[in-house]
């Protein structure tokens, strides 16, 4: 099943399908092509992933629905994306963000995606059953690409799930939505969260996955393996979990900084040059 956010992503490309169905020979499309990247790129002012998907869309098109056997690494030449970090919550801004969230049950759901590493899809989706507190494990169900995954039940989560439970008593979902039979959606627990930015005033972007980054980052500050985490998370390739080595402060921190290995200390004061007299 494709991903949700990618089938959100599709009007920005649209112009560029309809430009390829239309340009029957591969001459005139790609000429169209090259064309509407400089468009898209300094007219429309997209995104490189914006227009990344734009281009894996028109190379569905030709190899898939078109069968055509062409080259498209050289004729629809991909824009390399940016290699960005996430910015990481220190454990006392986690504490001051939750702390804002007002609803008991987004507080509950957000404090779940700290405590577990989850994806806010995840978290939302969780059912009574795969809370097992006899073996202090979540169960994941059918995560990102459809797998499953356990985490560990912290103790204190699971005191907070309880009371949870005992006020709400919650049958088939966790985190039941206005609908019934429905699970809370992500739109409902995104907008919570970002009344409770606002109120905390934490400079800093915070998203329901900026928990998640969090999880990881402070686990490998306290020493955690990197195999495990990426167990935990549910990542498929190592090198996905491996870049929060470049964040974690365990790591960054760990060398220290030429100018602490001075003879001495670097005077900030300027001593006023005195004038040339000729």
């Amino acid at each position: 099943m494709p991903n949700l956010g990618t089938i959100r992503a599709p009007p920005n490309s649209l112009p560029l399908l309809v430009v390829g169905i239309i340009g029957q020979s591969a001459c005139i499309w790609i000429c169209g092509m090259r064309h509407i990247q400089v468009y898209l790129t300094n007219e429309k002012k997209l995104s490189t992933k914006s227009i990344a998907i734009a281009i894996s869309a028109l190379r569905f098109l030709y190899r898939v629905t078109l069968k055509k056997d062409w080259s498209f690494a050289d004729l629809i030449p991909a824009p390399s994306m940016p290699k960005t970090l996430p910015i990481i919550l220190s454990p006392e801004e986690v504490v001051q963000f939750l702390d804002c969230v007002r609803s008991r049950k987004h507080r509950t759901i957000l404090t779940t995606c700290y405590a577990a590493g989850l994806r806010i899809s995840e978290a939302i989706a969780l059912t009574p059953p795969a809370i097992d507190s006899k073996r202090m494990v979540l169960r994941v169900e059918q995560g990102k690409g459809q797998k499953d995954r356990y985490v560990m039940l912290s103790p204190k989560l699971l005191e907070i799930l309880r009371a949870w439970w005992r006020v709400e008593r919650p049958k088939d979902w966790l985190f039941p939505g206005h609908i019934p039979g429905r699970h809370i959606t992500k739109d409902t627990v995104e907008s919570e969260c970002q009344k409770a930015h606002r109120i905390c005033k934490i400079p800093k972007p915070i998203t329901p996955h900026s928990l998640r980054h969090a999880f990881a980052v402070h686990l490998l500050e306290q020493g955690a393996n990197v195999r495990t985490i990426q167990l935990l998370l549910g990542h498929s390739s190592l090198a996905t979990t491996a870049k929060y080595l470049r964040i974690a402060t365990s790591k960054v921190c760990s060398t220290s900084s030429p100018l602490d290995l001075l003879p001495r200390p670097v005077s900030m004061e300027v001593k006023p040059t005195p004038p040339q007299h000729f």
